[in-house]
């Protein structure tokens, strides 16, 4: 018997990471949507072209920009989550409640780290 759950698709993690790939030049990806949805590690922003005609103070607003973006996005995820009447019905979403945590916890470092690097490097 299937479960429910496997039939639906599983939320890809939106956050900076390795996992995601490039984009190619057919790609309708441009670095202003990267920013707009979140993505706000500088080796991926790295491999769009007009990236590295920025200053290093241009890259570090960008960065700021994507940083705040991410965080909005998971904070909606979790204000949804908690919409919740009664987790007893769906415990699924207390384990979805506790990933979105994670997630804004990587944030805050990742946050710490690029503010370290882009203030002190130039």
């Amino acid at each position: 018997m299937q479960n429910v759950n496997e039939t639906e698709p599983k939320e890809q993690n939106l956050g900076s990471g390795g996992s995601t790939p490039p984009p190619t030049t057919t790609s309708k990806l441009t670095l202003d949507k990267a920013i707009e949805m979140g993505e706000y590690d500088p080796d991926y922003l790295a491999q769009f072209p007009e990236w590295r005609s920025y200053t290093h103070h241009m890259q570090f607003e960008f960065i700021k920009k994507a940083l705040a973006n991410r965080r909005r996005q998971l904070l909606f995820q979790w204000m949804e989550i908690n919409k919740a009447n009664d987790y007893r019905l769906k415990p699924h979403l207390i384990e979805a409640s506790r990933s979105i945590d994670k997630q804004l916890e990587k944030l805050t470092k990742d946050k710490e780290k690029l503010y370290s690097k882009y203030t002190i490097e130039e």
